[in-house]
């Protein structure tokens, strides 16, 4: 079974009540529940949380919930360490698909997409993406950003895993697939600014898609 997982915790210390914040007609969360649901290979939908507030409003779009223990609603709480505790639950979940709530931006099939390539190609893990070429000032003495490669960093539009990733608790295998995203799918709320960058985005995107 493939099990899409949206942790969803409700403390935010950038912008508290983030993950239920109006964005552009509907509460952030909405926009990763109806990717989740609108993908023909997951089979379901749950979203991990620690709020009664999220809990109602993920019930409303269609997805499942499952209530986090204490020790799991920490700051420091990892993800990886939400999904091994949630998988005992889901024991016929055999392929872990998450999607952040903090990147509302996913095309249409990008999720189908990223499993067929897991399954397909045996990987590990996989995670959706873009290359960034940022460098700490001093460190590249005026090279061109077109004259190095970069480093690949996650947008948390998707991450699939294996379950047997997940039972070791590890994020991250050895053998894995980084999925390169266009660049309007790269946006993440973590702040006030980021929000509105977003609602901006939103509002524009036939125009540069």
């Amino acid at each position: 079974m493939n099990l899409a997982v949206i942790p969803a915790r409700g403390g935010s210390k950038g912008l508290p009540g983030k993950n239920i914040r109006n964005l552009n007609g509907k509460p952030l969360i909405g926009w990763s529940i109806e990717a989740g649901l609108s993908s023909s290979l997951i089979d379901k939908v749950v979203v991990s949380t620690d709020t009664d507030d999220i809990a109602c409003i993920a019930r409303s779009y269609g997805a499942e919930v499952d209530i986090r223990s204490e020790n799991l609603a920490a700051d420091d709480t990892t993800t990886i360490a939400v999904l091994q505790d949630l998988v005992t639950r889901y024991q016929e979940a055999d392929t872990i698909v998450v999607l952040q709530p903090t990147s509302p931006i996913r095309d249409v099939g990008l999720i189908d997409k990223c499993i067929n390539i897991f399954k397909e190609g045996k990987y590990s893990n996989l995670a959706t993406g873009f290359w960034c070429k940022y460098k700490e000032f001093g460190s590249h003495n005026n090279l061109r950003r077109q004259d190095y490669k970069g480093f690949f960093y996650d947008d948390g539009n998707v991450y699939v895993l294996s379950r047997s990733l997940v039972e070791k608790g590890l994020w991250c295998g050895d053998n894995f697939y980084s999925y390169e995203t266009a660049r309007h799918q790269n946006f993440e709320i973590d702040d006030l600014i980021d929000f509105v960058i977003l609602e901006a985005l939103l509002n524009n995107l036939k125009t540069i898609s």
